[in-house]
């Protein structure tokens, strides 16, 4: 899929949760709404009195995550920037989120501030499928980080990393591959590789 429809899964859940930190460094997590997603961006609008506004300010760095009904998980990292010609924006998001009528009716709505994530990184993560579904997405090209386990050349050929797969997203060669796509990242194979050819994934 395009990172335009992994967005899309967080749109129509709607009600995700944001994570960020206050000042001390303490992480809180809040569940708000998406409100516009499009040209792989994501658009969500917050009130200037909430201490989630005083956060996105001091550290706009944010982290979101939210799971459909068909157990489809989409999570997103990047940082929020708060949008000018505010006006604009507010108006256009209660436009295609007409229940914000209800929530901040007539002029009020102009105490939310509009934000923007347009550059981060995304993994999709699908349960329903066996075995499992992930891919890692880029929000306009940042750069994607590497996450789980690779199989070196020092592997020894015993099987044992393919044994223990729970997913049995491990095959044979030389040396023995994982299957990144099905991959848990549980580190199972991780653990028991009696050589240590299997070494976490470095950041590109």
């Amino acid at each position: 899929m395009e990172t335009n429809n992994y967005l899309q899964i967080l749109r129509d859940v709607k009600d995700v949760a944001f994570a960020t930190v206050d000042a001390n460094g303490i992480p809180h997590v809040r569940i708000i709404d998406i409100m516009i997603v499009e040209n792989e961006k994501i658009y969500f609008c917050t009130s200037r009195g909430k201490d989630f506004h005083q956060q996105l300010l001091h550290n706009n760095h944010v982290a979101i995550t939210g799971m459909n009904k068909n157990y489809q998980m989409v999570r997103v990292s990047g940082q929020a920037q708060c949008l000018e010609n505010n006006a604009y924006w507010i108006d256009r998001i209660f436009e295609e989120n007409p229940s914000m009528n209800d929530v901040y009716p007539g002029k009020s709505r102009y105490i939310l501030d509009a934000f923007v994530i347009e550059e981060g990184e995304g993994e999709f993560f699908d349960l329903s499928v066996s075995p499992i579904n992930r891919y890692s997405f880029s929000l306009n090209k940042k750069p994607i980080t590497l996450k789980g386990f690779v199989i070196s050349d020092a592997c020894i050929g015993c099987g044992t990393c393919m044994r223990n797969c729970p997913q049995q997203c491990i095959v044979e060669g030389k040396p023995y591959e994982i299957i990144q796509e099905h991959c848990l990242h549980c580190g199972l194979c991780y653990e028991n590789c009696p050589v240590k050819a299997i070494q976490r994934r470095k950041t590109i």
